[in-house]
């Protein structure tokens, strides 16, 4: 008899395959979320159904994952610890919701995953669980002594997988753990281990290398509202829909280089529309605030939290007036802005122009500056030496 059923999280790499060895005894059915990764579908549920599980579930679920992340991020401005874009973390709430969602019509009692014990992806997955469903019940094999005392790592799971014929794409040349997704594809294991050493030119998989993107620019125009990207014109077409949208930047970013395409170009484009649109006082606070914790909360598994919630609506509030469009220049690894427009924009060029004094009197300065100066005169000694 089985142990019960359970919904495994399932990728097709090597880590997700441990709970369909029959000796486990349990029930399992596999969910695997279509995110934009490349994958042969067909292939994938026969390499399911054949290794032990009894149903396979694949869920096309790019518009969520496009219009509740990745527009939100780039909303946002966010960027983890100032450099990621947090390609893999943004997927994972989609990703957990097709489980639970899955668990809930497939009478599953238990969701599994095959993140590792030093991972964050556990975190994300367990967490998102729980405050979906709090009664579920959680199997993670690698946190499990009986399983890491048997595979330390990805090269004991390759040697297991050459014992059982278990087909996988790693090999111990090339053992990247890869996850991909429309956002972005992240690579981790092997050599890359070493802060001290280049990627392997052929390891990429989102991005042509810029020394080999083409002698001509690409120029495209994308329109915002309220802070999310509603249109792109390019060279050949006009795109409104969001996940063709985003699909086109990746690939006018892939061939002039950048790694996480979209979410590059559209994150500069808006960070631009906003210096034309945002209040300078709103827009430090959701610097300081917003972009910040909003960060941290998707990269440390709290999307399912109050704060989130909270974090989030104050930068609805904020993008209320982010509206218009934004001329780029492609080329060779690098984003130009060319320009910007905007029917609420707050910038004024009468106000900001140098040969004009319309409703600006330059005596006004003077007593500014006087004001501003009182506390600097207390320690004059202090700032002479």
């Amino acid at each position: 008899m089985a142990k019960g059923k359970v919904v495994l999280a399932y990728s097709g790499q090597i880590s997700s395959e441990d709970l369909n060895d029959t000796d486990e005894g349990y029930e399992v059915v596999c969910c695997l979320a279509n995110v934009g990764q490349e994958e042969d579908w067909d292939a994938v549920e026969k390499k399911a159904l054949k290794i032990g599980a009894t149903k396979m579930v694949i869920e096309d679920l790019q518009k969520e994952f496009v219009e509740k992340l990745c527009f939100r991020a780039v909303q946002c401005n966010a960027q983890y610890e100032g450099r990621y874009l947090l390609g893999t973390a943004l997927a994972r709430p989609v990703i957990a919701r097709c489980l639970m969602r899955t668990a809930e019509r497939e009478g599953c009692d238990f969701v599994s995953h095959g993140c590792t014990g030093k991972g964050n992806d556990q975190v994300r997955f367990e967490l998102a669980a729980y405050a979906i469903k709090p009664s579920i019940k959680i199997i993670a094999p690698w946190r499990e002594s009986r399983f890491f005392n048997r595979f330390k790592g990805r090269n004991d799971l390759l040697d297991y997988a050459a014992e059982t014929g278990l087909p996988v794409t790693s090999t111990k040349a090339k053992p990247w753990s890869m996850d991909a997704n429309l956002a972005h594809c992240s690579y981790e294991a092997g050599v890359l281990e070493n802060e001290d050493q280049s990627p392997p030119e052929d390891m990429w998989t989102m991005t042509d290398d810029p020394q080999k993107a083409p002698n001509e620019p690409t120029d495209i125009v994308i329109s915002f509202e309220k802070g999310i990207p509603t249109k792109l014109v390019t060279p050949q077409k006009t795109f409104t829909d969001s996940v063709q949208l985003f699909k086109e930047l990746n690939q006018i970013g892939r061939v002039h280089g950048y790694d996480s395409p979209a979410l590059s170009i559209l994150r500069l484009a808006h960070l631009d529309l906003e210096g034309l649109t945002l209040d300078s006082q709103v827009r430090a606070l959701r610097d300081q605030f917003i972009t910040h914790n909003w960060s941290i909360q998707l990269y440390s598994g709290l999307y399912f939290a109050p704060e989130r919630q909270f974090t989030e609506e104050c930068l609805l509030i904020s993008q209320a007036n982010v509206n218009g469009e934004v001329r780029l220049r492609c080329y060779k690894g690098n984003v130009y802005i060319l320009g910007r427009s905007s029917s609420s924009r707050l910038y004024s060029q009468e106000e900001a122009s140098m040969d004009s004094l319309d409703d600006f009197n330059p005596e006004d300065t003077t007593g500014f500056i006087k004001i501003q100066s009182i506390r600097l005169k207390k320690d004059p000694d202090q700032w002479a030496k």
